[in-house]
């Protein structure tokens, strides 16, 4: 086995995909990843702690949209400073084909999904000091990341499946039909619970 590992954690990334697709996540080995991968058990442990780790990009989303909050222009409000670092996301993305690769692997393995959410909940922790140091009191900070959150979600399952659009188009499409759905109401058109 060579010293030199080129581009050993994009390897390591593709061999568990492809194992995690063909047998399942529970049954793939950190092992087997390195083996195919062409590595070595230890080389896995070097780019990540475990096994669900491999599947997600460690800190650089996290980061990203952390310098973009903080980057923002101070006279965006607090929800348009996070979709407009949001809508930049896809700077630090994995190609498409990966990522919808990985989330039909995340969906079939409640380990996975589980990760998934701490790791959102992660970056929504990272984003609420970013706010905060912009004026925002802590609890509207996790009331607009939650909004943020939201959007981000439909705007990036819009994006994996239409390739002919840009994320930050989709991110503002959605937060506008965000805004559509919590707009004031002609009287007659109001809910009968309002």
């Amino acid at each position: 086995m060579p010293r030199w590992e080129s581009d050993a954690r994009g390897r390591l990334e593709r061999a568990a995909l492809d194992l995690f697709e063909a047998q399942g996540y529970d049954r793939t080995s950190v092992a087997q990843i390195a083996r195919t991968a062409g590595l070595t058990e230890r080389s896995f442990y070097r780019y990540f702690p475990d096994k669900r780790e491999v599947l997600y990009a460690g800190d650089e989303l996290e980061a990203h949209l952390v310098a973009g909050v903080e980057n923002a222009d101070p006279d965006l409000t607090p929800l348009d400073a996070l979709l407009t670092a949001l809508g930049t996301a896809d700077a630090v993305y994995r190609p498409r084909e990966f990522l919808l690769r990985r989330a039909a692997v995340i969906a079939a393995s409640p380990a996975l999904a589980e990760r998934d959410l701490i790791k959102l909940a992660d970056i929504a922790d990272a984003l609420a000091p970013a706010l905060e140091r912009r004026g925002v009191e802590p609890g509207r900070a996790r009331f607009v990341i939650d909004l943020a959150i939201a959007i981000s979600r439909r705007a990036t399952s819009r994006w994996l499946v239409t390739p002919d659009a840009s994320l930050a188009e989709l991110v503002a499409r959605a937060a506008a039909e965000l805004r559509e759905e919590v707009a004031p109401r002609a009287p007659e058109a109001a809910a009968p619970f309002a």
